[in-house]
């Protein structure tokens, strides 16, 4: 697999109240287009999504929106860079994974959070074993980490169903870190086969 080529960013269609989260979108989106890596995320031009996009942009980067037809208006779909219109969620998420070769959850609502579990998820049941990072933003993914180890020592995640996933407190760790974890694995090591996905 070599290097990182393109990242699925989820976050969310909001800024939330902390300035810091906007700052981290828009200085990952310049670290990815500086470094010539894609940009995949949810195609709103609001929120972190909207920051996450136009800073790649306007920093000469690649970016590609996924968003379903009935969100192109409440998420204000970008008119700038490549943008996939699809059916519904189910969709959308697919092609995102299909676009990616690793995923970073910044902030976000409960969407970001389903999106980046169901990743857990799916490499956990050996689906695939594409890097997962949480974008651990003024500690925002602690709650979730404590779950996972409450989980953990409850045997609900034991040997064998481990859950692997990065994490990184700092935007400019991120893309080391993926490139680390991405070293070493095989094209079809991080595939997972489009007949798996429509049943999962």
């Amino acid at each position: 697999m070599g290097e990182i080529r393109s990242v699925c960013v989820y976050c969310g269609s909001g800024p939330g109240s902390d300035p810091a989260f906007a700052a981290a979108a828009r200085s990952l989106g310049r670290i990815f287009a500086e470094n010539g890596v894609c940009t995949v995320y949810g195609g709103g031009s609001i929120g972190l999504m909207g920051e996450l996009a136009n800073a790649a942009l306007d920093h000469g980067g690649e970016v590609v929106g996924v968003i379903p037809e009935f969100l192109r208006n409440r998420e204000l779909a970008m008119r700038r860079g490549r943008i996939v219109v699809t059916r519904d969620m189910h969709e959308r998420k697919l092609r995102m994974f299909e676009l990616a070769d690793a995923f970073v959850a910044l902030p976000g609502g409960v969407g970001t959070l389903e999106e980046v579990v169901e990743q857990m998820t799916w490499a956990q049941l050996g689906r695939h074993r594409k890097p997962i990072m949480l974008a651990n933003i003024q500690r925002f993914w602690d709650p979730l980490c404590a779950l996972l180890r409450h989980m953990t020592e409850l045997q609900f995640i034991r040997g064998g169903i481990e859950v692997n996933y990065l994490v990184a407190e700092r935007v400019e760790d991120i893309l080391p870190l993926l490139n680390d974890a991405a070293r070493g694995l095989t094209e079809s090591e991080k595939q997972m086969k489009t007949a798996d996905a429509a049943r999962m």
